[in-house]
């Protein structure tokens, strides 16, 4: 029997780590002068690898899977009742044979949680974001009818100054919360890249931008929650026209506007 072929059927136990011992021993002083054996251990180590991984992504190669499973055939081969009577130091013994199984068998069962432990974290990011948008909304609603109910709200009406009064305009604002809903319908259409603008009057000083919206094919259309100033006094509301951009200042003539009631 030749140096590799004396060693060949250990490579498959060293390769899971299951061999022990004097042969351990013996195998390793070998592998440190033989390149082919070298070489055969880490396709071996490759193959298990490849094995154990099929469960969690792509197939591995054909040619890995049945070098493992041959790798098994040629060891069961070897186990022979005669065998089972031997020295406990001999070379080959069917307790090695279940240690090597039974560490194949380890590499298997730990894929196959990995799998499962991927799948569950999956569904758990999945019901996570849905429950994330869920209380999004709902909080939404909340702010909504916290600002349409409360008692302190102001509600504007806004009219046409030069046209006749079918566009019109309502604006609910909550000063201490600078909460506002704007509601708009009869909406005359845009020309192209122009917008309307939403302005808060204040008491005192200078107009302040209060959204930009542009009406449906019904002339409806809605501001809500615009980022405005905390506790500014609004005296009136006010709408212009202005470039798809929006503006810092209305652009004059407003086309309407509505004072506190």
């Amino acid at each position: 029997m030749s140096s590799h072929e004396q060693f060949a059927e250990d490579l498959a136990l060293y390769a899971l780590d299951a061999l022990e011992g004097q042969e351990r021993s013996n195998l390793e002083q070998h592998l440190a002068t033989c390149a082919a054996c070298q070489r055969e251990l880490e396709q071996l180590r490759g193959d298990g690898a490849l094995l154990a991984l099929s469960t969690l992504g792509p197939k591995p190669p054909e040619r890995a899977r049945k070098r493992l499973l041959d790798a098994v055939a040629s060891e069961a081969a070897r186990v022979s009742p005669v065998r089972l009577r031997e020295p406990e130091g001999h070379r080959r013994s069917w307790w090695g044979w279940l240690g090597w199984a039974a560490t194949a068998a380890v590499i298997l069962f730990a894929a196959s949680l990995g799998k499962e432990n991927y799948e569950l974290k999956s569904d758990l990011r999945m019901a996570s974001s849905i429950l994330s948008q869920r209380t999004a909304d709902l909080e939404q609603a909340r702010s909504l009818a916290s600002a349409l109910t409360n008692p302190e709200g102001q509600h504007f009406t806004l009219v046409a100054l030069k046209t006749p009064p079918q566009p019109q305009g309502k604006a609910i604002y909550v000063r201490n919360r600078s909460s506002l809903i704007f509601l708009a319908n009869n909406m005359p259409s845009l020309p192209s890249r122009k917008t309307y603008e939403l302005w808060l009057m204040p008491v005192n000083g200078a107009p302040v931008p209060a959204g930009l919206f542009k009406p449906d094919a019904h002339g409806s259309a809605t501001v809500i929650n615009p980022p405005l100033p905390p506790g500014l006094e609004a005296r009136a509301f006010a709408i212009t026209v202005e470039n798809e951009a929006g503006a810092t200042t209305p652009t004059m003539p407003l086309v309407m506007m509505g004072e506190g009631g």
